[in-house]
């Protein structure tokens, strides 16, 4: 029998075999190939081609096996069978060299997120984009959260979801242990950019987390309501590094500090802002749940007594200054927080919570459960997989002051400033309780370093330009670029140029 050229264009493959079967039972075979193809993709939702012919040739050689043992006489011959397999097992070989499977490390693209507090000008800058429309742009998220993935870009302008790259080999990108620990890449990683105070704000634990999410799941509010204060089921704990001058208030003061700051505020102050002050002065007296009794009192201050209070610290933030020098950034903040929310009895956040300055470099821990609202400046935050934000105060969105007060941890809590010890070294990673995630900064002096990074990780660019050389490819990567590097891959990364990256791991 004559030969016969079969052509065959499945899934990216193209290539001619050559076989003396025919034509028409060829075209009849090809057509059930294809036809398993699109079942097996659309009943599973795969789209990754190597993993797509695995299992269609699963089915089909499942196919052979039955008409065997049902009718052995009209079964298909042992060629046909090599044929089939024949078909599969040459697809990972003549795959295209630009599939997803074959890289190893990902350039990403990131969603921005536009909130008010946020600057019409850094963030553009920083990722060399135009912002046409002069929206605040407030967050860059990287990661795989549902409210924000990230995404895989691929030759051709085609993209898949970082979250979808995973999906197809979990325990290949993010290592064995990371996979059988957390299912999931563990962290979501930010760049924040706030021109504006962010609102009050306190995140959960995760038993606080699980119970608050599956609540409202009962009660039927949808992910993106105004009013949902639990957006997944995971606790939100928090590492927040400068990248610019930055300031934030974080944590209750200590009791007598508060006692010492309502005081002076109150000598220069009027009757009725008096009034309000000795109620909260009066609550804290209330021991051992004084905070929890001053931010009730706090709270339940009428509005004259609030707007009293923002008007005097507009008017009177010289008089304050010079007569307390020493709490002059107490008098400054809340001065600039009345000028926002003169209506918000939190515009005395800075009373009761510490403030926190930072420089470039300097980073805080921030756990579930502490009362924090951030300033001004930019920075990067690197957090546990989360979105659930309960806000206190100094916001136009939901507050939901019960749910804060069952999240809230009342005690002291000031976060120490963790530095980096030494600029010169060309890696360093800031010490954080948490197992979830670890925040590293490398930095490039222009010789050719090993990565050596071991976890599936994020790398941001956040100043210079780095060359990326891994097996026999090279990539440039430029300030606001980002990278997703799978687990295992360090061995295989060289880095050169000089810049300074920071780098989300899981751990």
């Amino acid at each position: 029998m004559p030969k016969c050229d079969l052509h065959i264009d499945i899934l990216g493959t193209d290539l001619t075999i050559s076989t003396d079967e025919d034509k028409i039972y060829l075209d009849k075979l090809l057509e059930k190939y294809r036809t398993t193809i699109e079942n097996v993709q659309r009943r599973t939702g795969i789209k990754d081609p190597l993993k797509t012919a695995i299992l269609t040739g699963f089915l089909l050689c499942d196919d052979l096996e039955k008409a065997v043992h049902v009718s052995p006489e009209q079964s298909l011959n042992d060629e046909a069978e090599h044929l089939t397999l024949g078909m599969i097992s040459r697809l990972d070989a003549v795959m295209p060299d630009n599939e997803t499977a074959h890289e190893n490390i990902f350039r990403l693209q990131n969603p921005v997120k536009y909130y008010e507090w946020g600057s019409t000008e850094w963030l553009p800058a920083f990722l060399g984009q135009i912002n046409s429309n002069h929206l605040p742009w407030a967050e860059l998220w990287m990661g795989v959260h549902d409210a924000g993935p990230s995404c895989i870009e691929l030759p051709g302008g085609n993209s898949i979801l970082l979250s979808e790259l995973i999906d197809q080999d979990a325990e290949q990108l993010l290592g064995k242990e990371v996979w059988q620990k957390y299912g999931v890449l563990p962290f979501l990683f930010k760049v924040l950019a706030a021109e504006k105070p962010l609102s009050l704000q306190v995140h959960p634990a995760l038993d606080a987390a699980r119970v608050g999410f599956e609540r409202e799941q009962r009660l039927g509010i949808p992910l993106d309501a105004p009013n949902r204060n639990y957006r997944d089921p995971n606790h939100k704990q928090e590492l927040l590094c400068a990248i610019s001058p930055f300031v934030s208030l974080c944590g209750f003061r200590k009791e007598q500090e508060i006692s010492t700051l309502i005081e002076s505020l109150s000598q220069g102050a009027g009757q009725a802002l008096k009034t309000g002050l000795d109620k909260l002065s009066t609550a804290l007296e209330d021991s051992p749940s004084c905070l929890r009794t001053f931010l009730s009192e706090l709270y339940a201050l009428e509005n004259k007594e609030v707007k009293t209070m923002a008007l005097y610290f507009t008017s009177a933030q010289e008089s304050l200054v010079k007569e307390f020098p020493q709490y002059r950034d107490v008098w400054q903040i809340c001065s600039y927080l009345s000028n926002n929310y003169p209506n918000d009895p939190c515009i005395l956040a800075p009373l009761y919570l510490n403030i926190i300055e930072l420089e470039s470099g300097q980073a805080i821990f921030i756990p579930a459960g502490v009362f924090h609202s951030h300033i001004k400046g930019t920075a990067l935050e690197l957090m546990t997989n989360s979105d659930n934000i309960l806000r206190g105060g100094l916001t136009a969105k939901h507050v939901d002051r019960e749910e804060v007060f069952n999240v809230l941890d009342f005690s002291e809590y000031k976060p120490k400033i963790l530095h980096n010890p030494n600029n010169e070294l060309s890696w360093y990673s800031y010490p954080a309780p948490i197992k979830d995630f670890s925040l590293s900064v490398m930095r490039g002096k222009g010789n050719a370093v090993p990565y050596p990074n071991e976890g599936p990780s994020i790398l941001l660019i956040n100043e210079g330009i780095a060359t990326v050389k891994y097996m026999d490819r090279e990539m440039i990567v430029k300030t606001g670029e980002s990278l997703f590097i799978p687990a295992g891959e360090n061995n295989k990364l060289l880095f050169s140029g000089i810049f300074t990256a920071h780098i989300a791991s899981a751990q």
